[in-house]
Order: C-alpha cells, then sequence, then structure tokens
C-alpha cells in the first residue's frame, strides 16, 4: 500500500502517513465493519482518496504560492519599471519646490489648508478637524482631493513627493 500512495504523493514520509492513518482508523473501526466487506478494496480505496485529498490540500497550497510569488514578482517589475523610467533630470530640477508650491496654490483653499497642517506642519488628522471644527469625514474627503490634485498636476515628478513632503516635516 505504501508504494502504491508513494507513487502518487510522492514523499515517502507522506505515504508513509496515510496509509499509517488508514490502518490505524481501520484498527479503530474494526469491530463497527462488517465481515462481508472487502478489506483489499476497502483499504485501497480508503488509501486512494486519502491521496487525492492530501494532493488536492498541496495543489490549492502550491497555488496559493504561486499566486503570493507572482503578485510579489509585478509588484518588484512595476517598482523596477517606475526607477528605470524615472527621468534624471526631474530629480535635478532646481524648480522642483516651486512647482510643488505652484501645485498647492492651484487647490481649492479649504483643501490646501488642510493639506499644509497634515503634510507640511505634521498634524494629525482628528487634530485639523477639532481645530476647523470639521468632522474626520470632510478632512479626509479633502485630502482625497488634495491628493487626486497634486497627482494630476505634478504627475511627472510624483516619485519626488514623498521625498520633498518628507523633507519638510524633517
Amino acid at each position: 500500500m505504501k508504494s502504491f500512495a508513494r507513487e502518487y504523493v510522492i514523499s515517502d514520509d507522506d505515504a508513509e502517513d496515510i496509509v499509517q492513518d488508514v490502518f490505524l482508523e481501520l484498527y479503530e473501526k474494526y469491530d463497527s465493519l462488517s465481515f462481508r466487506v472487502n478489506m483489499p478494496a476497502y483499504v485501497f480505496t480508503t488509501v486512494k482518496n486519502r491521496c487525492i485529498d492530501h494532493l488536492r490540500r498541496k495543489i490549492v497550497n502550491q497555488e496559493s504560492v504561486d499566486y503570493m510569488q507572482s503578485e510579489y514578482l509585478l509588484t518588484l517589475r512595476m517598482k523596477f519599471d517606475s526607477l528605470e523610467i524615472l527621468d534624471d533630470d526631474i530629480l535635478m530640477d532646481s524648480n522642483l519646490e516651486e512647482r510643488i508650491e505652484n501645485a498647492l496654490n492651484k487647490l481649492p483653499e479649504k483643501c490646501r489648508i488642510i493639506f499644509i497642517k497634515h503634510k507640511i506642519e505634521g498634524m494629525k488628522l482628528k487634530e485639523i478637524a477639532e481645530e476647523l471644527q470639521l468632522s474626520s469625514k470632510t478632512i479626509e474627503n479633502q485630502m482625497t482631493i488634495a491628493y487626486k490634485k497634486l497627482k494630476e498636476d505634478l504627475k511627472d515628478y510624483y516619485p519626488m513627493l514623498a521625498l520633498f513632503f518628507s523633507r519638510i516635516i524633517e
């Protein structure tokens, strides 16, 4: 039986575990089994079904691992590609601060105030909501609007924004 199981589950240890489990179960159920049961067929069928269950679990696990690896690889590829196409001229642009300031000035007033308080002054969104007497949801919505508009206005400089804002806060 072990050689039959090993043929399908590949691993000696897994095949041995399956066969041992089947015989242990058979031993525990022996009193409840009818003597008219074809014992070799019963054992063979049970081992076969355990092999199927084992392989099914292995396939699902491997597919999950493969999916996570492909997602990770895709993320790495996107990061690699974005760094590769990052224009060195953008990194050296002496007008970057001016461009960001112009983009900030184009934001609606409430949006600009909230964004500056959060990203430049380092205030928490809850603190801003209390200070401006606005709901937290309004503050979040205004930040979303600011991000969208800044991303649109500064699309060529987008990779540099995080660096720029982290430098201001420090």
